[in-house]
């Protein structure tokens, strides 16, 4: 079986690339992965459902040639993201696909199930399941999963509202497991202080947007530069769920982002529509706050580069 520790060795940083609705396609995963962080896309993304398989041929096949060309620069391992909820009607048809592929890293959310974790063993994978509190974490592992995503306030997209420092403290009080921090992370040192905090892995999603191999409009890409975390709005109105927004593209569906409704959490919509005439996703950029810190668009390679050199110095600054 996998162990999060052999991955961790694969990585030139600790970090696990988010799996961004609509945004991550097999472009950014291969891209991810070359650069030497863990790629990963929701599963949701391939449609039709049939579409998956090729996407998972695609990612496999062109990280196989890499590796036979690079064999001193392998890539890192890719994740599919699975959305464990009722409203997700092809769930059990992605898993069957993802089993027949043997998808290293599968990363669960809005759900736990045995099922789920079982059919991931099944073949030697491993399972991340992202939560926003310490009950949904006691819950996750009792049910196998094998890792946790604490995704503390001011993550992008679906996130809580507990400070990462709470969060990752009350976590590790029972868990010695594999740990992803998402929350804000976008440099080098925000990576190595997650790691102080007792995670093991970088959660990073909102600064990949702003990538050229995203697949994001050329107006989400430029808002991810140009904003900062004063314009990330938390609301429930576009799903049901709560997360996080770019103030200008709620404003651009003719809302104002203060003073917005509360939706109605039963009517829990993850595809291509909300609880307003505009998309969520796709009209309404889900976004962390961590974007502040994106001051220019480019290549996945050169924000990973950056990364590790962010990194690096930050372990020259303190001495580690």
């Amino acid at each position: 079986m996998t162990s999060f520790a052999a991955i961790k060795k694969q990585l030139r940083i600790p970090v696990i690339g988010a799996p961004l609705f609509i945004v991550s396609n097999p472009k950014l995963v291969i891209a991810q992965c070359k650069a030497g962080v863990v790629g990963s896309f929701p599963a949701l993304n391939a449609r039709p459902q049939e579409m998956l398989d090729a996407w998972l041929t695609e990612i496999k096949e062109e990280l196989d040639r890499h590796n036979q060309a690079n064999p001193d620069n392998p890539a890192a391992p890719y994740a599919v993201n699975q959305i464990v909820h009722r409203s997700n009607d092809r769930l059990m048809q992605d898993m069957e696909t993802c089993v027949k592929h043997e998808v290293p890293i599968t990363i669960c959310s809005l759900g736990a199930r045995e099922e789920i974790y079982e059919a991931v063993h099944s073949y030697g994978g491993v399972a991340l399941h992202d939560v926003i509190n310490n009950t949904f974490a006691k819950k996750a592992v009792a049910k196998g999963a094998d890792g946790l995503i604490p995704v503390a306030t001011g993550a992008g997209g679906h996130a809580g509202v507990i400070s990462p420092f709470a969060l990752i403290h009350e976590i590790r009080e029972w868990f010695d497991g594999a740990i992803a921090l998402s929350g804000s992370i976008s440099t080098g040192d925000a990576v190595l202080a997650a790691q102080a905090m007792g995670a093991d892995f970088g959660y990073i999603g909102s600064a990949f947007i702003a990538t050229d191999e995203a697949n994001a409009e050329e107006g989400y890409k430029n808002a991810i530069v140009e904003n900062g975390a004063s314009d990330i709005v938390y609301t429930n109105l576009f799903t049901g769920v709560h997360g996080n927004y770019l103030r200008p593209s709620i404003e651009a569906a003719g809302l104002d982002p203060d003073n917005l409704p509360e939706s109605d959490p039963s009517q829990m919509n993850f595809g291509s529509g909300g609880n307003t005439d505009a998309k969520a996703w796709k009209d309404i950029w889900g976004c962390g706050q961590g974007i502040g810190a994106i001051k220019s668009r480019g290549s996945t390679q050169a924000f990973v580069d950056t990364l590790v050199a962010q990194y690096e110095a930050a372990k020259k600054r303190i001495g580690v």
